[in-house]
């Protein structure tokens, strides 16, 4: 069957009936006259390469090799094993001989099955044994900290002990997984995809070009810009909510990754656009309104009204690129977990914008050492005052 035969074919080749065939499958649960039940017929197929733990054919070559009186260093030899690892597998998994317990004997396949059964030795996980660890990530998980954030600020917070330190994957598996039961599942919904499983990642969707008058391309921006050396430089994009009636326009500073919103709760024509970014950047002082990245949509048509308004050029990226804006795109995922997708983005108030703004600006980011983006904002004009 593991070649392709179905299950009838499969009794025909071997010379079995249908039925025995099927007890071999699946195991003889209940057989007649009162004998142990059997389990099912299970086939490891060895991975190549080589392995931590004896397989299957390492254990007949030790049978085969007993067998023909070799010697413990004979075998490990053989194997490329320590003597002593042979030595362990014929002590712990040899069975004495019926009539005679003083003898013994080695059965590789038995042998085989007694170590897999053994192998899973379940445990414990970190986060389970230790309440204060689960609470701390319990607490930063509901203020949406990502896992690898957690982990950073628990190595920041508690340096010198090591059970107060746990990696990114062990707080995902602690959700994902929940026979273990660590973290509570609602606490999913606090994750960036508020996903309870993972899945793969798929193809991005490429948008057509549009034609906008008076475009630059962003191979005329500033070569200062695309090192993020110098601050100044803004990316943007809009994220639109439900059935493309309401939006809100980001912003994301390339040096320091600061972030700020504007709302577009009624329209997002490129007027609204223009007006919404005008009054997002007129608090900025001139040494940070060096240039905008923009995206090729049509709410940008409004740029050089924007740019007369502001003296903040804009160039626009190459289509179907967003890595050109990789740091507004980072952003834009961040945001739709307060913004979710299919929803109403009007009812948002200014006053939530900004919160939201602010709590995204006071996240330590891996990007910038574990800084958070106001940090570095403010250490950059600190500099340049």
């Amino acid at each position: 069957m593991r070649q392709g035969y179905s299950s009838s074919e499969a009794c025909r080749i071997v010379g079995i009936n249908l039925r025995t065939g099927k007890r071999w499958r699946n195991g003889w649960h209940s057989p007649p006259n009162g004998r142990k039940p059997k389990p099912p017929i299970h086939v490891e197929v060895s991975a190549p390469g080589p392995s931590r733990y004896l397989r299957e054919d390492d254990r007949i070559h030790i049978a085969d090799r007993l067998r023909e009186k070799a010697t413990i260093r004979q075998i490990a030899a053989g194997l490329g094993r320590s003597p002593s690892t042979i030595s362990r597998e014929i002590r712990r998994n040899g069975i004495p001989l019926a009539g005679n317990t003083s003898r013994w004997t080695y059965r590789p396949h038995a042998a085989h099955r007694r170590a897999q059964a053994r192998r899973p030795r379940p445990k414990p996980g970190k986060i389970g044994c230790n309440p204060r660890l689960r609470e701390f990530i319990d607490h930063h998980l509901r203020l949406s900290w990502s896992p690898e954030q957690i982990c950073h600020a628990l190595r920041a917070r508690f340096p010198d002990q090591p059970e107060m330190r746990v990696t990114h994957e062990t707080i995902y598996q602690a959700l994902y997984v929940q026979g273990r039961g660590e973290l509570r599942r609602e606490l999913t919904k606090a994750l960036r995809t508020g996903r309870a499983i993972r899945r793969p990642h798929r193809q991005s969707y490429k948008r057509l070009p549009r034609a906008i008058k008076d475009m630059v391309m962003i191979s005329d921006r500033p070569a200062e810009a695309d090192d993020r050396a110098v601050p100044g430089h803004w990316e943007g994009d809009l994220i639109i909510g439900k059935d493309h009636k309401s939006a809100i326009a980001t912003l994301v500073e390339r040096s320091t990754r600061y972030v700020m919103l504007a709302r577009l709760p009624g329209d997002h024509t490129a007027a609204s656009t223009r007006d919404a970014l005008v009054e997002a950047v007129e608090t900025l002082p001139a040494h940070l309104r060096r240039s905008l990245t923009w995206d090729q949509g049509s709410e940008m048509a409004a740029h050089k009204a924007f740019t007369v308004a502001t003296g903040i050029p804009v160039y626009f990226c190459d289509p179907a690129s967003p890595w050109q804006r990789g740091s507004n795109e980072n952003t834009n995922g961040l945001l739709r977990q307060y913004f979710p997708k299919g929803t109403d983005l009007s009812v948002h108030t200014r006053e939530h914008l900004d919160a939201v703004a602010a709590e995204l600006n006071s996240r330590p980011r891996k990007t910038l050492g574990w800084e958070t983006p106001a940090e570095r904002l403010t250490k950059l004009l600190t500099e340049a005052s």
